[in-house]
């Protein structure tokens, strides 16, 4: 058996997205993950992908409103949900609160990991404001905003730059500025 024949019997699964406010559908191969469904069958690139082990957070988009690593789930597993990627969360002419606070803030040197560490962050303000613990919460009954909570729960975004510092200041400019 070739190539040709093994890419003809692979079986084919239909599945409809509704992608930044658009049903996407997509006729693909059960094992595409959801990361390479938007970059290679829907062309959004701004979803990088990182390490491919969902160790690094490059991939991070919302699936129904709560953040994942799109390189650790199947388009398949998604029929009908809303997912949201760095695209859908603002344009360079609309930006989203982040992606100005971003740059204002220079919270980025080589730029591949910002799409994934703003849709963390759009997510990271929305747990805190939701009173979701974490791990360093001191009191689960009373989530506070703080550097600590912004830190652990961006801790699976990782900067090979190490613009950390620039990034925690430019969710608190926005967390804190009330733009969100």
């Amino acid at each position: 058996m070739n190539s040709e024949d093994t890419a003809s019997a692979t079986p084919r699964m239909s599945v409809t997205l509704t992608v930044n406010g658009k049903d996407e559908h997509l006729t693909i191969d059960p094992r595409v993950t959801l990361l390479d469904a938007l970059r290679d069958h829907l062309g959004l690139t701004g979803t990088k992908k990182g390490c491919d082990h969902g160790q690094c957070g490059a991939c991070t988009v919302h699936v129904n409103g709560r953040r994942i690593n799109s390189c650790l789930t199947l388009a398949v597993m998604h029929e009908g949900e809303d997912v949201t990627t760095i695209e859908g969360l603002g344009t360079p002419e609309h930006m989203h609160a982040l992606q100005q606070a971003f740059v204002e803030r220079d919270a980025f040197q080589c730029g591949y990991c910002t799409p994934g560490q703003i849709c963390s962050a759009a997510a990271v303000i929305e747990e805190i404001e939701a009173g979701i613990p974490s791990h360093v919460t001191p009191d689960l009954g009373d989530v506070q905003f703080s550097d600590e909570e912004v830190r652990e729960r961006m801790s699976g975004n990782l900067c090979r730059c190490a613009a950390y510092p620039n990034i925690i200041a430019a969710i608190r400019d926005v967390r804190e500025g009330g733009k969100a």
